[in-house]
């Protein structure tokens, strides 16, 4: 069934697990549809998956593909305008699949537990998060005094936790906040823990430290994982199954090496080539056999320097925080950083969440201004530039930022969103701009139809796409990337990182790339910089860095990226 094209329907795989034990969830022929202007939509068909006491697995797919639907649909969390159409979902036996709310409500928490995706949409802005937290652990019976709060979010990996839980959320980084959601939904030990995206926004030492105790959850208490993703490298090293979807459907599904290994749909064969984790193994594979790799790293090294574009000069950043008696405390986030990017180069600048690179992007960008040292960008200090010239200035650096929930205005429909920087900058005439606009949607995979939706009718990847379009409109000479990437799956993923290094040969664009991800570092970036607490620590070329780092904190980011023993034979790995 596994070799089926992806037109073909209702493709059924055999998930049956182990003789005498029941399944703690099995979804059976499941039909999803959502009701819309245009009509009614089947977002998933006949879909079937497996899990089995103690055991994860993981549902991979392009965004779109079903995969968060069918997950919402196990918990009943599905939007007002959608409904299960068909099938059943059996928990330890039961059809919750049109159970009524009090019902799921009586789930929830303590049987089902949930780690949404965007931490900003799910976090409540006015809330404390310990008090966040102590809601969840009151509302299903659970002690919530200050050491328990702190104990659940120590055990997702916020440091200083009874500190961290007097604290908002607009006070945490990104990955912070994603900590946190993780911490609320472990926070009542659930026997099926639904973890959509998890570990998106998160560096990938946090990443690992999270997946180990979620590993550890399985092992010691007997918690399932339902693990959404589009990282199919740490689907495959952190899963016991993997269930592929594609539009709607489950194309295939099979233990987490072997569909690895040898995958039989073609879909499925698309997903393993354009795995960035993956694809960073075999370049390392295919070096150690002596095998040409130039084609594999992009872009190919210049014969010529290439001339000094913006420099950072002994930068610093330092913040005043308050502590419960009115006190005020410096914080440097960021220390004393130095770096030259080069023009038509990328350089990414890598390190954990709270290591102060994505403060070091908001002061390139002149959105934050820097408490010591100097930003040159060709030639000229951009905390001297007066209003008109910081506005021109603004044309040429452009921003992809990490949340596209946050990033984008929801009262704008996409055209007008990609259009609004043409006309503030008075670029063309309406036409001229509609044209722009559908020039861009094509370059970032998304159809034409999309210009007259809004951002919550959109998919997170979907969402990042529209941001990328946007900071392209302008056509600028330099991109800061802030984790813009991070939302996309593999398959779009693989896709902008083509795009943006096409646009960087024809245009000669320079990238300056924030991002957790190592393995996308390897596949784009010329230079890195590794940030740690706010400081530069260890700087060089793409493969000095990651073929001889000098410093342990570099070599433990390297020894965290997931699916780095994936790719080896079996009789190694």
């Amino acid at each position: 069934m596994r070799d089926k094209e992806m037109t073909s329907p209702d493709v059924r795989i055999d998930e049956t697990g182990a003789t005498g034990v029941r399944p703690l969830l099995e979804i059976r022929d499941l039909a999803i549809t959502f009701k819309t202007g245009s009509g009614e939509v089947k977002a998933v068909r006949n879909a079937h998956l497996t899990i089995m006491p103690g055991e994860t697995v993981a549902i991979v797919g392009e965004s779109g593909s079903g995969k968060s639907t069918t997950a919402l649909a196990a918990i009943g969390l599905l939007p007002n305008n959608g409904k299960v159409s068909g099938g059943q979902i059996l928990l330890d036996g039961e059809d919750i699949a049109h159970a009524s709310e009090q019902r799921m409500i009586e789930l929830r928490g303590n049987t089902i537990g949930m780690v949404p995706q965007d931490p900003m949409s799910n976090l409540n802005p006015v809330w404390k998060i310990g008090y966040q937290v102590r809601e969840t652990l009151r509302a299903n019976g659970r002690p919530s005094g200050p050491d328990d709060i702190a104990k659940v979010l120590s055990q997702a990996g916020l440091p200083d936790a009874k500190r961290r839980a007097n604290q908002y959320p607009h006070e945490f980084s990104g990955g912070m906040r994603q900590r946190a959601l993780i911490a609320i939904g472990l926070s009542c030990q659930p026997r099926l823990l639904i973890a959509d995206e998890p570990t998106s926004a998160l560096d990938v030492t946090v990443q690992r430290q999270i997946l180990d105790h979620l590993e550890t959850m399985t092992n010691e208490l007997g918690t399932s994982v339902l693990l959404i993703t589009h990282d199919l490298g740490l689907a495959a090293e952190r899963a016991d199954k993997v269930v592929v979807m594609y539009q709607g459907r489950v194309v295939e599904a099979g233990p987490s090496l072997e569909l690895l290994r040898n995958p039989q749909h073609p879909y499925t064969k698309r997903l393993v080539e354009s795995a960035p984790s993956l694809a960073s193994r075999r370049i390392q594979v295919a070096k150690e056999q002596g095998v040409e790799t130039a084609d594999l790293l992009a872009p190919a090294a210049e014969t010529v320097k290439p001339e000094t574009f913006l420099q950072i000069q002994d930068l610093r950043k330092v913040y005043k925080l308050r502590s419960g008696l009115g006190k005020a405390t410096d914080f440097a986030a960021v220390d004393g950083v130095s770096f030259d990017v080069r023009r038509g180069t990328t350089t990414a600048i890598v390190g954990e969440s709270g290591s102060g690179k994505s403060t070091v992007a908001k002061m390139v960008l002149q959105l934050e201004k820097p408490t010591d040292g100097r930003i040159l960008f060709d030639g000229v200090d951009t905390s001297a530039l007066k209003p008109a010239e910081l506005f021109k200035f603004r044309r040429r650096v452009q921003p992809i930022f990490q949340d596209p929930y946050g990033s984008l205005d929801p009262m704008y429909n996409i055209y007008r969103t990609i259009e609004e920087p043409l006309r503030v900058h008075k670029i063309g005439d309406q036409a001229s701009r509609e044209k722009k606009v559908r020039t861009l949607l094509d370059q970032v995979a998304l159809p034409q139809s999309a210009m007259q939706r809004y951002p919550n009718e959109l998919s997170g990847g979907q969402r990042q796409r529209v941001a990328i379009a946007r900071a392209l409109a302008l056509d600028p000479e330099v991109i800061i990337c802030d984790e813009a990437v991070s939302a996309l799956d593999v398959l779009v993923q693989a896709q902008v990182l083509n795009l943006l290094a096409d646009l960087q040969a024809n245009l000669g664009l320079t990238y300056l790339f924030i991002t957790h991800d190592l393995a996308v570092v390897r596949q784009i970036a010329d230079h890195v910089c590794v940030m740690e607490k706010g400081r530069l620590v260890e700087t060089g070329s793409t493969d000095e860095v990651f073929e001889s780092p000098q410093q342990d904190y570099t070599k433990a980011l390297l020894n965290a990226i997931p699916g780095a023993k994936l790719m080896l034979p079996p009789e190694v790995a």
